[in-house]
């Protein structure tokens, strides 16, 4: 992951550690050295749709910010885990944003890029609402799995940097992925067909 090419990891960490120990001045200060890769992430996550709903990366990435503000996390080790509670935060953002463009103009809702890498499944976009459900279905069954997918598709972590937030070998992170991505196939594939089978919208 890069950040801002002038800022050395233990500045990073230092400013971490300010920030959790409830310095906001801190997190003013760590933000503008990480946006950028702030902006990739949300940039990946999101997918063109209807462009009067469509929720921005500059938007997403903002609020995330204010989220992070409002809750500073009791434990950080470093950046990777910095982007990683960025990443489950994006993730709050837009289900949120989802769930309420539904509820008001029964909108799809926010689209996510599913490439061939990520899940398994075919390049498309892919409602965010069903990967959201299917994420909370799996974590009921493997909360590590859930975390894991979490990580490497809304953080964009690595298999080698995901081992070393969740402080599991890059062998094992790797088996776990693949058999998370398998379940969600099956999974968010069920529930296409049950929505098409009832004639009701699959994020519903």
């Amino acid at each position: 992951m890069n950040t801002h090419s002038g800022v050395s990891p233990d500045d990073l960490n230092q400013l971490l550690a300010k920030w959790m120990s409830g310095d906001q001045e801190a997190l003013k200060a760590l933000f503008p050295l990480v946006y950028g890769e702030l902006r990739r992430l949300a940039h990946n996550r999101l997918a063109h749709h209807r462009h009067d709903y469509t929720l921005q990366t500059t938007a997403l990435v903002h609020e995330a910010y204010l989220r992070l503000a409002r809750r500073p996390p009791r434990s950080l080790v470093d950046r990777k885990h910095f982007f990683a509670l960025a990443a489950m935060v994006m993730r709050q953002v837009l289900v949120d944003h989802a769930r309420e463009n539904q509820a008001k103009k029964r909108d799809p809702g926010v689209m996510v890029e599913i490439a061939a890498g990520d899940i398994s499944l075919p390049q498309r976009a892919l409602d965010l609402l069903a990967l959201d459900q299917a994420l909370n279905s799996l974590a009921k069954l493997d909360a590590r799995q859930s975390k894991i997918v979490e990580l490497r598709f809304f953080a964009g972590l690595s298999i080698d940097d995901t081992s070393e937030v969740l402080s599991m070998s890059p062998a094992t992170v790797k088996r776990e992925w693949m058999t998370a991505r398998a379940w969600l196939q099956r999974e968010i594939s069920k529930r296409e067909r049950q929505a098409k089978a009832t004639g009701v919208s699959g994020s519903a």
